[in-house]
């Protein structure tokens, strides 16, 4: 199952036609994507799943439909398991960019982990997933793939947010403090974290982090 994010609103790609009453089941033969997703951004469509038995076929069809940029970023922290995360337009994130042209994807991520927070002596633990979500440039719309990794460092120094990415700050956040920063982040992001960082308490306020 792949999940295409469109503001933080998720086209289910999957193998299976129903996967709940409120979903739309659509062949992905018969799907125009374009239209989707303009109807998506109008607040016309909440739940559509675009369904094939292959699941080849499917990733081939999101390619074939979307130009595609490739990106790669890091969920890290640290000793004292601790999660860093970036603000930016709003919203707190986790640090990525663009893969650069003959760059792998895990030197990427590391590499914009380091430009984006001034984080250094990165070691990488493993690969976590890719996850996928459109945006509009240039008046016509992609597809973003984001591979994504689990980092560790002993890093302590001064954290650097990368302005010239429109980054705003950057935090070393607790638990409780990342659960609140996910209330105030993207869908696709919070893919990355086990379900108890997605787990509030309804007493719990949010507060200026």
């Amino acid at each position: 199952m792949y999940k295409v994010f469109v503001k933080d609103i998720p086209i289910i790609l999957s193998t299976e036609k129903n996967i709940g009453k409120q979903y739309t089941a659509i062949p992905l033969k018969l799907a125009r994507l374009n239209k989707l997703i303009k109807k998506i951004n109008n607040g016309e469509l909440l739940y559509v799943n675009l369904y094939h038995k292959n699941e080849e076929t499917i990733e081939k069809f999101l390619r074939k439909k979307l130009p595609l940029v490739e990106a790669a970023g890091g969920l890290v922290y640290n000793d004292k398991r601790e999660i860093l995360f970036i603000h930016r337009n709003e919203k707190w994130d986790l640090p990525k960019g663009h893969i650069d042209e003959g760059e792998s994807h895990q030197a990427a991520a590391v590499r914009e982990v380091e430009e984006e927070t001034g984080v250094q002596d990165l070691i990488v633990k493993r690969y976590i997933m890719k996850t996928y979500h459109v945006f509009k440039r240039n008046g016509k719309f992609k597809l973003k793939a984001t591979y994504w990794y689990e980092m560790y460092t002993q890093y302590s120094g001064d954290l650097k947010p990368q302005k010239s990415e429109g980054i705003k700050k950057v935090r070393w956040k607790n638990f409780e403090k990342s659960q609140r920063a996910l209330r105030n982040s993207y869908e696709n992001i919070k893919l990355l974290f086990p379900k108890e960082y997605l787990t509030t308490h309804p007493n719990d306020r949010i507060s200026q982090m």
